[in-house]
């Protein structure tokens, strides 16, 4: 049964949250602060619906602290969202934002949407792009030389989008919509964050760049 861990620390919400998912189907699992957050993240959740706006700390924190050890989607749910704000999350390990007010039946197609993803993930495969440069699509793994390179979850599905599509130009608009699953305009700050992130870390271990900006237009991920 997919689990699903519930962190708000509106008591209304919280059970109006967990009766929907548990009637459809899903193991709920909640938490009203930080505190039990983190207990509850020890039971390996599937995905995670994290309020931003909750007393010390608040969501942000708490979502760094569970990406320590937690790699599942994690979906801010937040009364407001400015590009500033949206950012901040994103660095923080955040995979999606929800806005309140919201309606249930969206939060439960996006939150099923987020699931499948990760199932068609699982399923990929190994590709080799050298004999340096490996990435174990099923593993979720980026690995130079034998060594893993860590990736955030989007950081690699960025990768898994361009490298998949090797010599294939992605604009911005639509590496948003793949990635975080909806249409909205205004994130390039987004994507170009979590590029210069993925280029930084190549640089670190000695890979050489792959990802191409394409002036204009978008990114593309340089074939062999």
């Amino acid at each position: 049964m997919t689990k699903i861990l519930i962190i708000d620390d509106e008591a209304d919400l919280r059970k109006l949250l967990a009766d929907y998912f548990e009637l459809n189907g899903y193991y709920v699992m909640t938490a009203k602060n930080g505190a039990e957050a983190l207990r509850q993240a020890e039971n390996r959740p599937d995905l995670i619906l994290l309020d931003v706006n909750m007393p010390e700390p608040d969501g942000l924190e708490v979502c760094r602290t569970i990406r320590r050890f937690v790699s599942c989607p994690i979906l801010f749910l937040t009364a407001r969202l400015e590009e500033a704000d949206r950012i901040e999350g994103f660095r923080a390990g955040g995979d999606d934002y929800i806005v309140k007010p919201f309606s249930l039946l969206e939060l439960g197609a996006r939150v099923e949407a987020h699931l499948r993803r990760e199932t068609r993930s699982r399923m990929q495969t190994t590709m080799k792009f050298s004999e340096e440069l490996v990435i174990d699509y099923s593993a979720r793994e980026l690995i130079f030389r034998g060594v893993p390179i860590p990736l955030a979850k989007k950081e690699f599905e960025i990768v898994e989008l361009l490298s998949m599509n090797p010599g294939m130009t992605f604009d911005k608009e639509r590496m948003y919509e793949k990635i975080w699953g909806f249409d909205e305009e205004g994130d390039s700050g987004v994507i170009a964050e979590h590029i210069r992130r993925i280029r930084s870390k190549f640089k670190e271990r000695g890979c050489e760049n792959r990802i191409e900006t394409v002036w204009g237009v978008g990114y593309k991920w340089r074939p062999s």
